[in-house]
């Protein structure tokens, strides 16, 4: 950040290190304007303290922004101009916010400008964790094949990330095989406090933005921070306002202890499904009550993770002693005396004896009530409890799949080979047992209890059946390193669960392919294959487009699950096995003790472990001895099918050139879809179909399926990304009832086509398109592609009836316009069916805030008139609009500031 001045400073704190640190008193700030600090929320009073540092050369214009955050409750909505410390974000995102710098530097220079005017304005992380495919599994080099095929496929991408890092001065990039960007970030890269060490010293809180939804999970340790788009990322790296509508703040007051055989990842289901019923969407969540001393560091983080799921913006704990704890471990005693020290002084500590925070509502959940539990088969809300998995599944098989279920006949089963004999599986066989992701490999308690349980599976003789997939991918290697010093890594691997790598994998749906017989038996007889994974995600279509019923749980019920061999059981009653003598063998028979696991966390929270893992760069081979381009401009490759300079500066500067439209007419609709329609469901990150618009597209260039890749790994191809959008399998367009993937109606012939060929055709025909859509629009992955898609597909608006937060304003960065029905109002209630041609009038005022937009819908000789409101909230937000996205607002500020300074 800049010097900031000494006179401008609150007031300074002597530091355990006896230096003299200046901060901005959230306390002052308070007392100021009459306020009690100790009714704010603590994540609040951090909003506070980066409202007070954010402009101090402009105090009295800026305390106005301070005084609507400290009166929240009377100020929700209203816009806050927020300071951003750093960007964090996997290569999934990072690579096309680096690719779109690229560009914008390409651009710059074609105006006669410097193009290393572009440049990152504060510190980006680029963890490279979303590419990994389990290729194969359980296999001792698993590991090592897997890395190597990582970067058979990605090594031009991975190319144009090493040129990045010594082209942009703030720019780190982790290399693959490091682990996965939320784990790395709450147990390395996050500071809680920063301290500048420029003259005079001052200390701050860490803020984050981060480019994947699940960015909150560093709020366990008392760092704000939530995950945005690339767009919005790419528009803070360059030093762009972060403006933030002020937010509502709900507290989740825990109580009770968590009743024996019940884990963490139970109670984040259990909190995941109670926060969606409630309505947090939008809201800082914070954790308060008497349970908060019970829970560890890495159960928080558990909690926080998943508050994308429950729809919030952050799901805050207050730095306590357990954070103070956990910091000496992971990074220093010194350090944690310091941040201890700051945030005692700036009120931001929460001590024994103080008074809980004022919310707008408080919601309590006891955590005596928790029971083991899944979430499935399609969303992360819809929780289970484990003795009602096999009932709920079985009632799905013939129900419909507009009604959330399969639409298959129950009795089909098929024939697989297993240990030189064919036996028979049906419906909820497991094709994939997964110990994946940071949700829960973070955690250490959770993580034991899998190796203790899958210890105690191999001494009754028990083993996963060979159709199950089995893996484990670890968020980082501190996970590996204590199983190993436990001795619970070999009885993991005996069971099939060896470590397949660092990253995402299954979670991101890159489970790589089935075995051989699980995959054929699928097909041939159009069984419903399930998984079970401990990832945070399990939307349709996303883990694997074979499986079509996958179940979040935590990892000692996923090794659980891979031991059944199918998800129709009920392991609170039915056995898992047989010993010889006939006796059953039941899940409580493995679970182990509560002491057990509690004698091996000692051994786990070593410090030496994350000493070991982070205290010197991690040194990965390939990537080490990987030549890249220099120089400050990138030199794209004419022939090449991975990185194409990216069209979104001259598609926003059109837009902007022809001016935001007060009508649309004419417009017809691309897609009407339902309820909660994911970000996964418009863009999806796995594999490529050969038989899809984007696979087509890459054998039209001589690209065999091989070498396909996934929607990931091509996502810095703009070509192959445009024809992915609304494609997934799973995707239900309403257009063409009954047909799953990326189908429409083209009209007003009725045809039925890709999606990207009707937008193609609408294109040419100089027709408006737009997106009919139900409520939850856009939740999930943080996938900006999902807008950038939409964009390049000529939509011209969408009308949903409720966005998910993120992918509103990737929208609005995209120049694509968020309209909302009125409350209780839809395309579904109104009678529409999307055959309708629809023209909305009054687009800017209602962008404006003020009044609704009116859409006539014509059908045949039917009209429909109804109302509608733009989704923007702020200032900013507008402008974005009326710039034509994001992308022509930075070109269009740094080409008018470089023409202001020749002037």
């Amino acid at each position: 950040m800049n010097v900031i001045e000494s006179e401008l400073l609150q007031t300074t704190f002597t530091a355990p290190d006896g230096t003299s640190v200046g901060y901005f008193s959230v306390e002052a700030a308070c007392s100021r304007i009459g306020a009690d600090v100790d009714t704010l929320p603590f994540a609040c009073r951090v909003f506070v303290e980066n409202l007070e540092r954010g402009q101090p050369s402009n105090r009295t214009a800026h305390s106005s922004d301070v005084e609507r955050m400290i009166r929240w409750k009377d100020n929700v909505g209203s816009s806050a101009a927020l300071t951003v410390g750093r960007v964090i974000l996997p290569d999934s995102s990072g690579l096309p916010v680096l690719l779109d710098m690229a560009a914008l530097r390409d651009a710059v220079a074609r105006e006669g400008f410097d193009p290393a005017a572009i440049e990152s304005s504060i510190q980006v992380d680029v963890i490279v964790d979303h590419s990994l495919q389990v290729d194969i599994s359980a296999r001792p080099d698993a590991v090592e094949v897997n890395l190597s095929r990582e970067f058979e496929r990605n090594s031009e991408r991975y190319r144009f990330l090493k040129w990045a890092q010594q082209a942009f001065k703030s720019v780190r990039v982790f290399p693959p095989g490091t682990g996965i960007i939320h784990q790395i970030n709450l147990e390395h890269i996050a500071s809680v406090i920063t301290r500048d060490h420029n003259s005079p010293s001052i200390a701050y809180p860490d803020f984050v933005l981060g480019g994947d939804s699940h960015t909150p999970m560093v709020n366990a340790i008392g760092v704000l921070g939530w995950g945005v788009g690339g767009i919005e990322a790419q528009a803070a790296i360059l030093g762009m306002p972060y403006v933030l509508p002020v937010p509502e703040f709900v507290g989740v007051r825990l109580k009770g202890e968590l009743p024996p055989g019940a884990t963490v990842t139970d109670l984040v289901l259990h909190v995941t499904e109670r926060l969606r019923g409630e309505g947090v969407v939008g809201a800082v969540v914070e954790y308060c009550g008497a349970a908060l001393k019970s829970l560890t560091v890495p159960a928080r983080a558990t909690l926080s993770n998943m508050a994308p799921e429950y729809g919030a913006t952050a799901a805050y704990f207050p730095i306590d002693q357990e954070t103070i704890a956990y910091l000496r471990r992971t990074r220093s005693p010194e350090h944690a005396d310091f941040v201890e020290a700051y945030a005692r002084m700036n009120n931001l500590f929460l001590s024994d004896g103080l008074p809980e925070p004022i919310f707008s509502r408080v919601i309590e959940i006891d955590l005596g009530t928790v029971k083991r539990s899944v979430a499935g088969p399609r969303r992360p809300q819809d929780r289970l409890d484990l003795s009602r998995i096999a009932d709920d599944f079985r009632s799905r098989l013939p129900i419909a799949a507009s009604e959330g279920g399969f639409s298959v006949d129950p009795d089909i089963t098929a024939a697989i080979e297993s240990d030189d004999t064919t036996v028979k599986i049906g419906h909820g066989a497991l094709a994939i047992a997964a110990i994946t992701a940071c949700t829960n490999t973070s955690n250490p308690g959770v993580m034991i209890t899998a190796g203790l349980l899958a210890r105690n599976a191999l001494a009754e003789g028990l083993s996963p059946p060979p159709w199950v997939k089995t893996s484990l991918a670890p968020g980082s290697r501190v996970v590996t390193r204590y199983l190993k010093e436990l001795g619970l890594l070999r009885s993991l691997e005996d069971l099939g669960f060896g470590v397949v790598g660092y990253g995402c994998t299954t979670c991101g749906g890159k489970s790589g392919p089935l075995l051989p017989a699980m995959s054929a038996a699928i097909d041939d007889s159009n069984i419903v294959a399930a998984a079970a994974l401990s990832g945070n995600r399990n939307f349709e279509g996303r883990i694997h487009r074979q499986v079509r019923a996958n179940y979040i749980m935590s990892p000692p019920l996923v090794i659980a699950f891979a031991l059944a061999g199918r998800v129709d059981i009920n392991l609170d009653a039915d056995p898992l096995g047989f010993r010889i003598d006939g006796s059953a063998i039941y899940l409580s028979d493995l679970w182990p003790s509560a002491d057990e696991t509690a004698n091996a966390l000692e051994v786990a929270n070593n410090p030496s472990f994350f000493s070991e893992v982070y205290g010197s760069p991690n040194k990965v081979r390939p990537w080490d001895e990987m030549e890249a381009p220099q120089g400050s401009r990138f030199q794209w490759e004419p022939g090449s099918t991975y990185l194409i300079e990216p069209p979104f500066i001259s598609l926003g500067r059109n837009i902007a050139i022809s001016g935001l439209p007060d009508r649309i007419d004419g417009a017809r609709v691309l897609g009407a879809y339902g309820d909660s329609l994911t970000t996964d469901h418009i863009s999806p990150s796995g594999e490529i179909p050969l038989d899809s618009a984007a696979g087509l597209y890459l054998q039209s260039l001589g690209i065999n399926r091989a070498n396909f890749n996934t929607y990931v790994g091509r996502r810095c191809n703009h070509k192959v990304m445009v024809r992915g959008t609304f494609a997934n399998l799973r995707i239900k367009n309403q257009l063409v009832d009954g047909r799953e993937g990326g189908w429409t109606q083209l009209f007003p012939s009725g045809e039925i086509v890709s999606v990207f060929e009707a937008a193609s055709v609408y294109r040419d025909r100089k027709t408006p398109v737009i997106i009919l859509a139900g409520r939850d629009y856009g939740m999930g992955s943080s996938r900006d592609w999902a807008a950038k898609g939409s964009a390049l597909l000529g939509v011209r608006a969408i009308i949903a009836e409720s966005y998910e937060r993120i992918h509103r304003s990737n929208l609005i960065g995209m120049g694509v316009i968020p309209l909302e029905f009125t409350a209780g109002m839809g395309w579904r209630q109104l009678g529409l069916d999307g055959s309708e041609m629809v023209s909305v009038k009054g687009v800017i005022d209602a962008i404006d805030g003020n009044g609704p937009a009116y859409v006539t819908a014509t059908r045949g000789e039917q009209t429909i008139h109804f109302e509608v409101f733009a989704a923007v909230t702020t200032e900013s937000e507008r402008n974005c609009l009326r710039h034509g996205g994001i992308m022509s607002e930075i070109f269009e500020k740094y080409t008018n500031t470089n023409r202001q300074t020749e002037a």
